[in-house]
């Protein structure tokens, strides 16, 4: 009923930037919650970054000062940039999005199919 999308990954050398999109798709009513989370190898998930309707954005304190969390609510879509970039960012992200149904007005979770970030010079 809903679908997410990622892009934006790849390999990029320490020190630089990469930019994360997740556009969500559906049977959509309404979005309360958009968050990248990363999975590293061996590791359990952890959440990056989530922003709340409402609320400002929060960050896992390894990232904060190097990346931001954006979303456009006409679009559906939610963005990660990524500066400073360090090797043990190397993970898969995955995105996260929670709202409402249309059709039954019904809540709703989904996760993106995972893009893989490599920092590695």
């Amino acid at each position: 009923q809903v679908q997410l999308v990622e892009s934006g990954g790849g390999l990029v050398q320490p020190g630089g930037s990469l930019k994360l999109s997740c556009a969500a798709s559906g049977s959509i009513f309404l979005i309360n919650t958009m968050g990248w989370y990363r999975q590293a190898p061996g590791k359990q998930r952890e959440l990056v970054a989530a922003i709340i309707s409402g609320s400002s954005p929060n960050y896992a304190d390894s990232v904060k000062g190097r990346f931001t969390i954006s979303r456009d609510n006409a679009k559906n879509t939610v963005y990660l940039q990524m500066n400073s970039l360090k090797p043990e960012d190397t993970a898969v992200y995955y995105c996260n999005v929670g709202g409402v149904v249309l059709t039954t007005i019904t809540k709703f979770e989904a996760w993106g199919q995972g893009t893989q970030v490599t920092v590695s010079s």
